[in-house]
């Protein structure tokens, strides 16, 4: 019998999916876990949005970049930073909503949202689906707002495709799990050398599964991490009502 362990540490991005639909009950059970999953204060500062038409799910594919796996699984979620519940809780006993206004406000939703996306994701592979996590949503947030026609004070963090596994993904290597956990104080010494390593493994992990196009983890992250990589958060943040004063 798998544990709830092994269910997290054989955890693979999969992103080929079959035609066959996920059962209403089914999705229900999963998403539950979402909205039992801790947040800072009791807010409740999350909320997901189904996407089942393949009409928004191809919209969504196209605003992530280019992610054919959205249009193609028959579920993507959209796990949004929602103040605009507490907002309107608040308003039902005369009080006015300030936190949005701040970076605490941000990073506390940011941690809800990936507490509950992490959830989401466990039960579904324990349920036999497979799912790949989605960030690319933030490339285009304001669209993002409009498609899904969400609200002031709320905002699209992240999303997860969702189905049964065609043809399955292989698991990754990760960095040297000293590089992962730290004792006391975060160690800094061997880190190069560990970082070296890894960009060797995975080399042969990509010539092992067939990709003529894969790169060191030095090459992949300075893809990205050398510029700033969605650069419309802010601004769609801004639009929505957040700020960032303290």
């Amino acid at each position: 019998m798998s544990t709830v362990i092994d269910n997290f540490t054989r955890h693979k991005s999969e992103r080929s999916f079959t035609d066959q639909p996920i059962d209403d009950a089914l999705l229900e059970r999963i998403i539950s876990t979402a909205w039992r999953a801790p947040t800072s204060v009791n807010s409740q500062q999350v909320s997901v949005i189904v996407s089942r038409s393949a009409e928004n799910r191809q919209k969504i594919a196209q605003l992530a970049g280019g992610q054919p796996w959205i249009a193609k699984a028959p579920i993507f979620l959209t796990f949004v930073l929602d103040m605009y519940k507490s907002e309107r809780a608040m308003a039902l006993i005369n009080e006015e909503q300030i936190a949005h206004q701040s970076v605490e406000s941000i990073v506390s939703g940011a941690t809800d949202v990936g507490i509950a996306l992490a959830s989401v994701m466990a039960s579904a592979r324990s349920e036999g689906l497979g799912v790949v996590p989605i960030g690319g949503i933030r490339r285009s947030p304001l669209e993002m707002v409009a498609l899904l026609q969400l609200p002031k004070h709320t905002f699209p963090l992240a999303g997860v495709a969702m189905g049964y596994v065609d043809v399955p993904a292989h698991q990754k290597p990760r960095l040297p799990f000293e590089t992962f956990r730290h004792n006391e104080t975060y160690q800094t010494a061997g880190l190069e050398e560990n970082i070296a390593q890894y960009n060797q493994q995975i080399g042969e992990h990509w010539q092992t599964t067939g990709r003529t196009d894969g790169e060191s983890w030095s090459e992949s992250v300075a893809g990205y991490y050398r510029h700033i990589y969605f650069p419309d958060v802010l601004d769609g943040l801004l639009k929505q009502g957040f700020g960032i004063d303290k």
